[in-house]
């Protein structure tokens, strides 16, 4: 019905352009906003219809035993009922940005949050403030949905209403101490260094990034979840015997209670340096053998040695710059303000508009990123490999497929815009070569 729906509605955006166009905020900048939303609209639709379409009851050879009929079945249930509900929230916000441009919502909020104060930052916040909470508003319904109703229909929901409400007002503290901080700092920078300001904003961000990357698991991660040491015993030693080795020196081993939330199960790597440490989800402890688990270890172990931790840090630090280096050739021309409907000029009413308009771009560097990502992952199973724990490694990849209710054969197209690991079958191939 929705996809009915849609085909007509994108004219009718370009025919009240057409009847309006005396108005200063459909220009050119507006113009291309609008268009980017609806092409990438376009596109994420088309790449979903690729990949709901591309199933196959008869799985490859190197797969079958990763499904019984039955599972299989359902791993097909739960893909085409998340296929659904995806389009029907994408859709709804698809409309919801389109009447928010349409009808400058965006202006109206920034002309309100100047009528309580005159400060740039306090402006700044204020709108970001609103559009956060109402976005909250809008969205969480959907979010209830899908945690407690699809997930917990598939026996993967272990959240209550309480953790539920209670991680989203963390959030919400998080959300406004980190993203506030960092915009107030942009602006602040804007109004004492006009044209530099991007650098000094790239500086500060840069060693926030480092910062967290090195704290994350000390300081974000316990306001969420309960992190405790691996006890002794058989997998402990298991893992300490694989590190020496190796000759790699590790004594922070977590475990940490995923099970609050979800069944499903996860294993990674954070830290640099002394700081470094393994973070084992419960759910995974439960669901692998030992030897399984060293195995996801030495693939951790592996992006380490390979330096992917310090290099992605870098080119995510190049990125950054690059991003801050063409916002700022963006802030001085206020027709991006005037595109969201604003009636004077504003760095946080440019940086949303920016924010579109640079996605074609951050679209092309992200299949870039992806590339990088899935030859990373290679490098890790090899590196599983050379330690003869192949075999182990595919088994425990198979039964995270299997809990996770993992599809098993998605469309080329999609994982080439999407994946940032490579599919179950191409690591299995590339593990058994």
């Amino acid at each position: 019905m929705i996809l009915q729906v849609i085909p007509g509605l994108i004219p009718m955006f370009f025919r009240r352009i057409l009847e309006h166009h005396e108005s200063c905020y459909y220009n050119a900048p507006f113009l291309l906003i609008v268009s980017i939303i609806i092409f990438n609209f376009v596109l994420e639709r088309w790449l979903d219809f690729l990949n709901s379409k591309d199933w196959s009851n008869k799985l490859p050879d190197e797969l079958k035993d990763v499904y019984d009929a039955d599972q299989y079945k359902r791993s097909q249930d739960y893909k085409r009922v998340n296929d659904s509900f995806g389009l029907i929230t994408s859709s709804f916000s698809f409309l919801v940005i389109m009447f928010m441009l349409f009808y400058h919502v965006f202006g109206f909020m920034d002309s309100f949050a100047r009528t309580i104060t005159s400060n740039p930052m306090l402006v700044a916040l204020i709108f970001f403030g609103i559009l956060m909470l109402a976005s909250d508003i809008i969205n969480t319904p959907f979010a209830l949905y899908d945690t407690f109703i699809i997930e917990e229909q598939f026996g993967f929901n272990k959240t209550t209403l309480k953790t539920y409400f209670f991680d989203k007002v963390k959030g919400w503290v998080l959300t406004g101490l980190i993203g506030g901080g960092v915009i107030v700092l942009i602006i602040w920078l804007y109004s004492i260094s006009e044209h530099y300001f991007w650098v000094w904003a790239w500086a500060a961000i840069s060693l926030f990034m480092i910062f967290i990357s090195v704290f994350y698991s000390t300081l974000i991660v316990p306001l969420f979840n309960k992190q405790t040491p691996l006890e002794e015993g058989d997998l402990r030693n298991a893992i300490s015997d694989f590190c020496k080795s190796v000759g790699f020196q590790l004594t922070n081993v977590f475990v940490i209670d995923g099970s609050k939330r979800s069944t499903k199960a996860n294993a990674y790597f954070t830290g640099l340096g002394k700081r470094k440490r393994i973070v084992l989800y419960d759910t995974l402890i439960n669901d692998l053998t030992t030897k399984e688990i060293v195995a996801v270890l030495a693939h951790e172990i592996g992006h380490y040695k390979k330096k992917h931790t310090i290099s992605g840090m870098i080119i995510g630090i190049l990125q950054t710059g690059l991003t801050l280096y063409i916002f700022s050739l963006f802030t001085v021309n206020p027709l991006l303000s005037y595109a969201l409907g604003a009636k004077v000029k504003g760095v946080h009413m440019a940086l949303m508009a920016f924010g579109v308009i640079y996605s074609p771009l951050s679209t092309i560097i992200g299949l870039g990123m992806n590339f990088l990502s899935r030859k990373n992952e290679y490098e890790a199973d090899n590196y599983a490999k050379e330690h003869n724990l192949s075999d182990e490694l595919i088994s425990g990849l198979k039964k995270l497929s299997s809990n996770n209710l993992n599809n098993l054969t998605p469309h080329k197209a999609y994982v080439f815009f999407h994946f940032s690991h490579p599919t179950l079958l191409q690591r299995i191939r590339a593990l058994g070569k």
